[in-house]
This record gives structure tokens, sequence and C-alpha cells, in this order.
């Protein structure tokens, strides 16, 4: 097959698996990899594109994927985490490098691959972590916790890894050191130095204006690539720690404006994730993975259950992180894209450093002892290069099982720690006016979570008087639109008077909730005319039924109309309803302690659900 057809096919299978995960709520990484090893028996990915244009294409997509996840770490979030995070990339890295080394030896591997087994594995990744995020929807501490290790333990896991090898390669404990040492010190200075430069840069074009808003996010991916290849140029490996420290110092700089940066790279990275799976998972055997089989048993095994949960109680010992917290994070461990990628080139440098060692051994050396001395190095080379060829299928196992252990497993733990919930059915208002809080409070009572947005003093102690859930702030601040907890919340109805503000407010939280369960009241005075009547991309779906706007609404309960719940039931059924409350305005239906929000053109059950309307009190009741 030649490179073209063979591409379309990975990118079309890769945008497969995603969509079907998405629908049965599974990680998606599973049905890449799965689909990719199936590929692989068909076509392998280094015979169509060449090894060195592979590994040089999956080096510069783990670039991009890093600095995409990097731009989105923000200081501030680390508010009261900062000692919890901390720990999280140093403590918790060496603990957890050295029992999975441990973890490694008992599963008998040899010492020295066991050692760089250890340092590709401390990583968990971007790749796998967000998708698992966005579908558990954590609180925003355990949230922050995960994002800024899964991005910032990536390039130390690679920067590591290069260590070892290093000193692998080197061979006598005293030259190793050195080697290590340089080596470190010369990627940390290659990174801040690129780092600096790039992104001082890209700062001053974009505050002068440089950089025309539809090429922002084609101009950072340039200079991300270019800085990611002059870094591994100057010092090997080191491209990884540059363009994640280049995304944090972008992302932290006061007044930058990223947002076309960030969605363009956003949707870059799926489609990156999806494609760099498929193609590493073709470069797997049967037979490799059958013969790792009892090795990666025993390993994955300690992984799960000894390694990690005793890196993150030992590594946040002390720190602000709640045992809830601590719980979860002991079990959401998985590893991705990185850790694959990374094993796989260093697989191949080990076989670059044996070749080298036997043409150094056949020139020999000044004297007989030396030449015995490159001998044997280039046959223990030669018996590490026999053993590594495990390496790359092990790594392979591990991915697929830590995805489905903590893929599949961690909602349920997430919710029974109170942290998180997998089918978030709670509403978000925007506004608070009377209608709302009567409406939040019916919820509430059909045990439906709330969270009630508003700036108004007033609105927000009534609220507060009402025993609910409030946040006093707009709901366009910097801290609703990026802090605010929403663990629980599926969709949001925004019912201030301001109609702009309401329709910015769906747009922005669809990022979040998804575009289907994000609503407004109707807007005023849009006129019927092209020429009056406002953009439909500049709205956003109009709730309830019939679709009101804010004043009619509230107008309706100065008029004596209050919000309440009625059961549907096979005697009582909608049309009943609507026969005995023609004026009413159907709001809610709520069934199971999920709450949807009504349409004018989303048919409702006939029965079977709880109806939430806004009625006129029955004669006799208040």
């Amino acid at each position: 097959m030649s490179p073209a057809p063979y591409l379309a096919l990975v990118l079309g299978l890769a945008a497969l698996c995603q969509l079907l995960a998405y629908r049965l709520r599974v990680p998606s990484i599973l049905f890449l990899l799965i689909v990719g090893f199936v590929l692989g028996q068909v076509v392998s990915p280094e015979v169509v594109l060449g090894r060195d244009v592979l590994f040089a294409g999956v080096n510069i997509c783990v670039g991009i994927i890093l600095f995409e996840g990097s731009l989105s770490l923000r200081f501030r979030e680390l508010r009261g985490l900062g000692k919890a995070v901390w720990r999280l990339c140093s403590l918790t890295v060496v603990i957890a490098w050295f029992l999975i080394t441990s973890a490694a030896l008992i599963a008998g591997v040899k010492w020295e691959l066991a050692l760089l087994i250890g340092a590709l594995l401390v990583v968990t990744g971007p790749t796998v972590i967000a998708p698992i995020v966005r579908q558990l929807r954590p609180t925003r501490r355990v949230s922050s916790m995960l994002r800024w290790e899964g991005i910032v333990v990536d390039p130390i896991g690679a920067v590591l890894a290069v260590l070892v090898f290093q000193a692998i390669v080197v061979g006598a404990p005293e030259g190793a050191f050195t080697v290590a040492a340089l080596t470190l010190g010369k990627t940390l200075l290659v990174s801040t130095a690129l780092t600096l430069l790039f992104g001082v840069t890209l700062e001053v074009a974009l505050r002068r204006y440089l950089i025309p808003d539809f090429l922002d996010g084609v101009v950072f991916l340039a200079v991300a690539v270019g800085a990611l290849v002059l870094s591994n140029q100057i010092q090997p490996e080191s491209g990884l720690l540059t363009v994640t420290m280049l995304g944090i110092y972008l992302a932290n700089r006061p007044g930058l404006n990223l947002e076309h940066v960030r969605e363009f790279k956003e949707h870059l990275q799926v489609l990156i994730v999806g494609a760099l799976f498929v193609l590493l998972g073709g470069r797997i055997t049967p037979a490799q993975v059958v013969d790792v089989a009892p090795t990666a048993l025993v390993f994955v095994t300690l992984l799960i259950l000894v390694v990690r949960p005793a890196s993150i109680w030992l590594g946040l010992m002390g720190t602000s992180a709640t045992r809830q917290e601590r719980t979860l994070l002991s079990f959401m461990a998985p590893r991705g894209i990185v850790a694959a990628a990374v094993t796989s080139i260093f697989a191949l440098e080990l076989d670059h450093a044996v070749e080298t060692a036997r043409e150094r051994a056949s020139r020999g050396g000044e004297t007989a002892q030396e030449t015995l001395a490159l001998e044997a190095r280039a046959e223990h080379l030669q018996l590490l290069q026999e053993q590594a060829a495990s390496l790359v299928p092990l790594v392979f196992v591990t991915i697929v099982v830590t995805v489905a252990v903590y893929g599949l497993g961690v909602g349920r733990l997430a919710e029974r720690l109170g942290l998180a919930t997998t089918t978030p059915t709670g509403v978000l208002f925007a506004g608070a006016s009377a209608w709302v809080r009567q409406a939040a409070g019916v919820l509430e009572s059909l045990k439906v979570p709330t969270l009630i947005v508003s700036l108004a003093p007033g609105e927000v102690s009534q609220a507060r008087l009402a025993g609910l859930r409030v946040e006093r702030t707009h709901i366009l601040s910097e801290h609703a639109v990026e802090d605010m907890e929403l663990a629980g919340i599926g969709s949001l109805v925004a019912t201030t008077y301001d109609d702009d503000t309401n329709a910015t407010a769906a747009r922005e939280f669809a990022h979040t909730l998804g575009k289907r369960n994000t609503f407004a009241v109707k807007r005023q005075g849009d006129g019927g005319r092209d020429t009056t009547r406002t953009a439909t991309k500049l709205t956003a779906p109009a709730a309830f039924d019939p679709p009101l706007t804010a004043p009619e609404l509230e107008q309706r309960m100065r008029e004596g109309m209050v919000v309440r719940k009625t059961k549907l039931t096979e005697q009582h059924t909608l049309e009943d309803f609507r026969e005995r409350s023609p004026e009413a305005v159907l709001m809610f239906t709520v069934e199971d302690g999920a709450a949807t929000v009504v349409t004018s053109d989303q048919p409702v059950p006939e029965s079977g659900v709880t109806l939430v309307a806004m009625v006129r009190p029955r004669a006799g009741k208040s």
C-alpha cells in the first residue's frame, strides 16, 4: 500500500474509533490501539512510511500534543494546590521511578532495562487523562492535579529516560554519572533558553498585533514544531521539555488572548492522538504480545495495586490533598502516547548504540586490554538489545490494561468518593430571578443538583436564604468560565435580561457541557426581517415551551403563576396536564434524578416523567 491511501485509512479509522468511543462512553484509546494492532497485521506502518519518517513524525506529533496541553496550565489553578502539584511532579516521580524499576526487576527484566522502563512509565499523559477527565468531569481540584501531573511529568519522564539511556550506553558508573549530569544540565539550559527566546518573540508579536487572528494557530504550531526540532538538534530528546515550558510560559503571561490558538490546537490534538495510537499499535505483532504476556501480567498488576497507590500516598503526605483525592489519584494513572512513542524511539536508539559499539570494537583499541573492553561492551549491549525487543510490546500491554482498568473503573470510584459524576444531570442557571429560584428549588426537591450564578446582591441573598447553591459572580467572568465548580452539572439555562450575555454564556459553556445542553430564554426584540434578526451563530437554542423572554417570564410570576412539579402517569398524561393548565410554561422533565430542558421542538413524554412547569395555582391553593 502506498503512503497516501494508508494515511487516509489511518485518519478515517482514528475518527471512527473516537466517535464510537464517545457513543459508548469508553476510553477511545482502547479502540484505537486494537484497530491499530489489527491493521498492523495487514500492513506495517514502518514498511509504508519508513522507520525514520515514522519516528520523526511521531516525535513532532507528541511535541504538539504536549504544547497544546501546556497552554491550558495556569498557575492560578494551583491556589491551595501548589504543594500537592509540586510533589506530584517531583517527589512522586522519584518514588514511582524506584517502585516501577523494582516491579520490572520482580517481573524478570534486566536491571539496566528496568531502570529505563521505570523512567519511561512514570508518565501518565494528556492523551489519556484529558478524555477521561472530560467524561468524568471531576472537581476542579482533582482535575487540576491530574492535568498538571499528566502534562508536566511527560517531558520529565522523557528527560529521565534520556539520562538512564546515556548511562546504559556509557556503562562505567563513574562515567555514567558524569554523562548524566552533563546531559541534564545541557537539557535544562537549552530548554530554558529556547523557551525565553520563542516565548518572548511570540508575546511581543501578539501584543503588537503582528499576527492576524486567523493565523494565530498556524504561527504557534510552526513555532512549537521549530522549537522542538531545534532543541532536539542542540540536545537530543530535550524538545518535549522545551515545548512544555514554552506552553506554560505563554499560558501564564498576563493579557495574552490565546483562545484562537487553544481552539486550533485542541482540534489538531484530537486528530493527532487518534492517528498516533493507530500507527504505533500497528508495530506490535501477536507473537510479541504472547511472548511478553507472563512478564506483563506480573508487572502491570504491581503497577496498579502497589506502585501507584504507594507513590501517591507517600508523595502527597503532608499536603492539602484530602484522603478522598489521594484515593482517587491512587487509581488514576493510565499510560498514553508519550510512553508508547518514547519507548519506541529508545528501542531504535539502542539498535544504533549496538551498531556503533560493534564498529568501535571492530576497529579495536590502542591496547589489547582496550580492545577486549570494547568487545565486552558491544556484547553486553547486544544482550540488552535482545531483551529490549520486549520493551515495546510490554509498554503496549501496559497502556491497554491501565487505560481499561482506570478508564472503565474510575468513574464509579469517583462517584463513591463524591469527587465526580459520570452522568452529570444538574442545571446551571445564569441569573437568579424569582422564577429561577423557584425552579431551582423544585429541581432540588427532585434530587437534581442546581447552581445559580448572579451578581445581584438581593437575588443572591434570596437564593441563599432558600438554601440554594449560588455563586456571586458574572456568568462571563474569568472565575465562572475557568474556575467555577461544575461537578454534577449537565446543562445551562441563561436567563438574564441581557440577550447578548445569555447567548455568549451559552456558546462559552458549550465547550464544557456540549452545544445540545446549553440554552437561553427567548431573545427580546429580534425583528422579523433578515436585516434585524440576530445571526444564528450568535444565538442559543430557546429554552422552554412556549419560549418566552426574561421580562415575559418575570411578568407571569407577578401575575401569580408559580413553578411546580407534576408527575405524568398513564392516569394523568401530558395531554391531561395541558387541558387543565393551558397557559403553563413547560420547563424541565425529570426522570431518575436527571433533568432535561424542555424546548418547543422537543417532544415531552406523555407519561413516566416528572414535569416542572410554571402554572397558575388551582383555586384553593396558593
